[in-house]
This record gives C-alpha cells, structure tokens and sequence, in this order.
C-alpha cells in the first residue's frame, strides 16, 4: 500500500521544481529547482516501495514464504533512491561548477547574457 502523504509531497516537490526551472532566468535559481525535482524523485522512488507494516524481505520464522508477497519491502526502489541521490550530487557538484566558470566569464548568471553562446 503507498502512503499517499508520501507519495503527494514527492510529486509536489517535483512540481515545485519542474516550475522552478521553467520559471527563473538565473542558474542558480534553475540548479536549486533542478534539486528540487530530484528530491521529489527520490520520494517518489521510495514510497513506491513503502509497504504499511513491511518487514525486511528475509525469508523465516518472522517471515514465512506465504507471507512474503504481501508484508515483505521491496528493496530495488530503496536501492535505487540511493543510486539516484549519489548521481545527483555529482551532476549539481558539475553544475555548480559550470555556473562558476559561466559567472567568471560573464560577471552575471542571468540567462539572458548567454543567448549569444546559441548555435
């Protein structure tokens, strides 16, 4: 069963993010929201997972094989969320270093100032 406080405060938070980014002309305004999104995915992963009253899917005496489909927590999504969540720290590390770098060359981090930069 998905908790549906969970599963609504993941999908706002990507919400809230996907609006941001659509929204803001600064980068960092758009890397902050870009997070935003990814955290609300990383919700979204887990609860999907969440099992009301789950136990670890360990098959015994506390767990026994007829049970196991309906109390035991699925680990892949967990798994998952962590993956996600390492990789998303390394891509807004990359961002945030690029928006160095956009900064150092044009004093601003306005969008704006970079339309030239199109091909």
């Amino acid at each position: 069963m998905i908790s549906t406080v969970v599963l609504s405060t993941g999908l706002a938070l990507m919400l809230v993010g996907l609006w941001g980014v659509l929204r803001h002309r600064n980068i960092l305004r758009i890397i902050i929201s870009l997070s935003l999104f990814g955290t609300g995915s990383h919700i979204l992963i887990v609860s999907i997972g969440y099992v009301r009253g789950g136990t670890a899917p360990i098959i015994d005496r506390a767990l026994p094989l007829t049970e196991a489909p309906l109390r035991a927590v699925d680990p892949v999504p967990s798994a998952l969320a962590v993956t996600a969540i390492v990789i998303g720290l390394a891509v807004t590390a990359i961002l945030l270093a690029y928006a160095i770098r956009l900064y150092d060359a044009k004093k601003t981090l306005s969008i704006d100032a970079f339309m030239e930069s199109k091909w």
